[in-house]
C-alpha cells in the first residue's frame, strides 16, 4: 500500500508540472510524453477494479491532466505511434471526446487511421451501430496492438444487442489481450450478461468463476452478483450445486453469504424450492459458530420456499418467525402474502362444506341405470360433462349453491395469489 501512495504522489507531480507552463519547460520533453502519462492512468484505472476504490479520485485527475496536455503539445510529438495510440486509448477510457475531434482537426501530417477515429467517433456520438461491421473488421485487424483490446470492448458493447455471438468473440479477444485490467473486468461481466440473456449456462459459470478470482473486489462486483444470481436461479435444474459452491468460494464468507441468500431469496419468489433449500443451508453452515445476522432472514426465505410441500408447518413457523421490523420493504410485503397463504392452506376445513346435496327421493322409487344416466347427463348435475363455451373454454360445472365457506376460501385464496404476482412484477421492474 505504501509503494502505490508514493506512485499516486509521483503521478499528482507529473501532472501539477504539466498544469504549469513554467514547470513543463523545465521537464525534459520526453517525460511529458502521452504515452507515458497513459500508463499512470492505466495503473489507476486498474487499481480501481482490483479494490482500491480510493483510485477512483485519482482517475478523474489523470483524466483531466492527459487533457490538458493534449491539447498543449506539438503536433510532432505524434510522430512517435506510441503517442498516437495514448490518444486513441485516453478516448476509449473516459477521456473527453471533444479531444479526440479537437487531434483530428489539426492532424494536418496524417498520424491518425481514419477508420479508426471515425468509428470511435461515430461510437461516442451513439451511433456505433452505423459502424458496426467496420468496427468489427478494424478490431480484428487491431488484435495485437496496443488499442486492439480497446477496439473489442467497444466492439462488443455495439454488437451486444444484435449480434450477441459475435459480441462474446470479441470480449474474449479483449480480455485474453488485457489480463487483469480495467478491460478484462468489463469483458468478462459484459459476457456473462449475454450468457444470462440467452441462456448459455456453461459459459456463464465459466465466465463466472473467472470474475471471482480476480475481480471480487471491483465496484462492479455487485452488478456481477445479480447476474450470477439469476444464471443459477433460471437454470435450477441444470446448475450443480457444487459448482455454484466451488464459485463461490473463493470468496470470503460474508461475501458468501450475502450471495447465497440473494439466491435463496430469488430461488423463494421463483418457486424453487430445492435452489432455496440448498442456498439457505450454505448460509446457516457459512455462519456456524458465530452470530450469524443472516440466518433468521435465510429461515425466512426457506420457510417460502417451503409453503408448497409436505413440511409446511414448520415452513408457516419460518416464515412468521422473524421479526418484520427486521426485513426491508419488500420483504415485508412478501412475508405477508406468504403468511396469509399459509393459513389458507392449513385452515380446517368447514363441516358444512363436506356435505354434497342431493335430490331426495320421496317416492322411493328404484332407480335405474337409465334413469342415473339421464340424471347424469342433465347440466349441473353431479358428475356431468361442463358445457361448452364458446371460444372452447370448458366451464367448471360450478352449482350457484355451492356451499358459502368453500366460495370464500377460494375467493381469498385468489386474490393472495394476485397480490403475490404482483409483488413479483414490481421485483423484476425493480432488479
Amino acid at each position: 500500500m505504501a509503494r502505490r501512495q508514493h506512485r499516486y504522489v509521483g503521478f499528482m507531480a507529473l501532472g501539477l508540472a504539466m498544469l504549469s507552463p513554467a514547470a513543463a519547460n523545465a521537464q525534459d520533453p520526453d517525460d511529458l510524453a502521452p504515452y507515458k502519462m497513459l500508463r499512470s492512468l492505466q495503473f489507476v484505472q486498474d487499481s480501481v477494479v482490483t479494490g482500491d476504490h480510493s483510485a477512483g479520485e485519482m482517475q478523474r485527475f489523470m483524466l483531466g491532466t492527459i487533457d490538458t496536455r493534449l491539447r498543449t503539445v506539438e503536433p510532432s510529438i505524434f510522430d512517435d505511434d506510441r503517442n498516437v495510440d495514448a490518444a486513441l486509448i485516453y478516448t476509449m477510457s473516459g477521456g473527453n471526446p471533444q479531444t479526440l475531434e479537437y487531434l483530428i482537426a489539426h492532424d494536418v501530417n496524417g498520424y491518425f487511421d481514419n477508420r479508426v477515429t471515425d468509428v470511435l467517433r461515430k461510437y461516442l456520438s451513439g451511433k456505433g451501430l452505423l459502424v458496426a461491421k467496420t468496427l468489427q473488421e478494424t478490431a480484428k485487424e487491431y488484435r495485437d496492438k496496443k488499442i486492439g483490446p480497446y477496439l473489442a470492448l467497444i466492439g462488443g458493447n455495439v454488437l451486444i444487442a444484435t449480434k450477441p455471438t459475435d459480441a462474446l468473440d470479441l470480449y474474449d479477444q479483449a480480455r485474453l489481450a488485457a489480463p487483469g485490467t480495467i478491460v478484462e473486468e468489463a469483458a468478462l461481466r459484459r459476457s456473462l450478461a449475454i450468457c444470462v440473456d440467452k441462456g448459455m449456462l456453461d459459459r456463464g459459470m465459466a465466465y463466472s468463476q473467472r470474475y471471482v478470482r480476480r475481480f471480487l473486489h471491483s465496484p462492479y462486483a455487485s452488478q456481477f452478483a445479480d447476474l450470477f444470481v439469476t444464471l443459477v436461479v433460471g437454470h435450477d435444474h441444470d446448475v450443480k450445486p457444487q459448482d455454484v459452491i466451488d464459485i463461490l468460494s473463493f470468496m470470503d464468507a460474508p461475501r458468501q453469504r450475502e450471495v447465497y441468500l440473494r439466491i435463496a431469496r430469488a430461488a423463494a419468489i421463483s418457486g424453487k424450492p430445492e435452489l432455496a433449500r440448498m442456498a439457505v443451508g450454505r448460509v446457516q453452515s457459512l455462519g456456524g459458530g458465530t452470530d450469524n445476522a443472516f440466518g433468521p432472514l435465510a429461515d425466512f426465505y426457506g420457510g417460502m420456499a417451503g409453503l408448497p410441500t409436505e413440511d409446511i408447518d414448520q415452513a408457516a413457523k419460518n416464515v412468521s418467525g422473524i421479526d418484520g421490523n427486521a426485513l426491508s420493504r419488500r420483504d415485508q410485503a412478501l412475508q405477508e402474502a406468504a403468511r396469509s397463504v399459509a393459513e389458507q392452506i392449513l385452515r380446517a376445513p368447514d363441516p358444512a362444506s363436506l356435505t354434497q346435496a342431493s335430490n331426495p327421493n320421496t317416492d322411493h322409487q328404484e332407480i335405474t341405470s337409465e334413469k342415473a344416466a339421464a340424471i347424469a347427463m342433465q347440466p349441473g348435475a353431479p358428475g356431468a360433462l361442463p358445457e361448452p363455451v364458446p371460444g372452447g373454454v370448458a366451464s367448471t360445472g360450478q352449482s350457484q349453491d355451492t356451499d358459502p365457506s368453500f366460495n370464500a376460501f377460494v375467493t381469498t385464496s385468489r386474490s393472495k395469489l394476485d397480490e403475490i404476482d404482483g409483488l413479483l412484477a414490481q421485483e423484476g421492474n425493480e432488479q
